[in-house]
């Protein structure tokens, strides 16, 4: 499985754990910045990810801010792309079943690495559900 994966300086070390989680867990992970932590503004990372999960060059993407939610939505602003907060387990495990999200939004600020690990575990692991659902994801693309 291809990952991408981007921040902002405010999740600069939490992204980097999060990359060596994910390689020794033996998926590709591709870091699209930020690569320090001098301030840079989210979106232009939201939208580097989200370009490829549009593009299809991975399969999914992660992206993390202080609080999540500006990431979030920016990558949100993209077509066809889902992106969902998630702060816990059951959050990541919905998003994927029901919502077919493609990234997984977090805060650096609001959730402790080893949560993050567990959390993300879960939005990879969780398949769609399709059926009742992919209708729902239809109309969310005007």
């Amino acid at each position: 499985m291809k990952i991408a994966i981007g921040c902002d300086h405010a999740a600069f070390d939490e992204k980097n754990n999060l990359i060596t989680y994910l390689e020794n867990k033996n998926f590709l992970v591709k870091d699209f910045g930020c690569f320090s932590n001098d301030s840079v503004d989210y979106p232009d990372y939201a939208r580097l990810v989200a370009k490829e999960i549009q593009n299809n060059n991975y399969d999914f993407g992660i992206l993390i801010c202080g609080s999540g939610i500006g990431i979030s939505i920016a990558a949100n602003r993209h077509r066809g792309i889902r992106a969902a907060l998630c702060t816990s387990e059951f959050h990541a495990e919905m998003s994927r079943k029901h919502n077919d999200a493609n990234i997984i939004a977090l805060g650096a600020r609001i959730t402790p690495i080893d949560e993050m690990f567990s959390i993300i575990s879960k939005f990879l692991d969780t398949e769609f559900e399709g059926g009742r659902h992919q209708n729902r994801i239809e109309k969310i693309e005007l």
